[in-house]
């Protein structure tokens, strides 16, 4: 992943971990970005996949986050 997103900005990039994780639970379990998030604060399970080390009570990404990642990647 690291060619998509190059260290030259200024402000650091979202965990890869993070949205590569959301990015396959919204594809195997088809939800949509605003349900993968919500799951995601629900689910301990959905936090340790994506690796989280503490539960957490507030989502760690906006669902517009996954829009832009998904648009930077590209399809294949």
């Amino acid at each position: 992943m690291g060619r998509f997103f190059p260290f030259t900005t200024s402000r650091p990039a979202t965990s890869s971990r993070l949205v590569e994780g959301l990015l396959y639970l919204q594809h195997a379990y088809r939800l949509s970005d605003e349900a993968v998030v919500a799951h995601l604060i629900d689910n301990p399970y959905y936090q340790h996949y994506t690796g989280e080390v503490f539960f957490q009570h507030r989502p760690p990404i906006d669902p517009s986050s996954l829009t832009r990642w998904r648009q930077q990647i590209g399809k294949d």
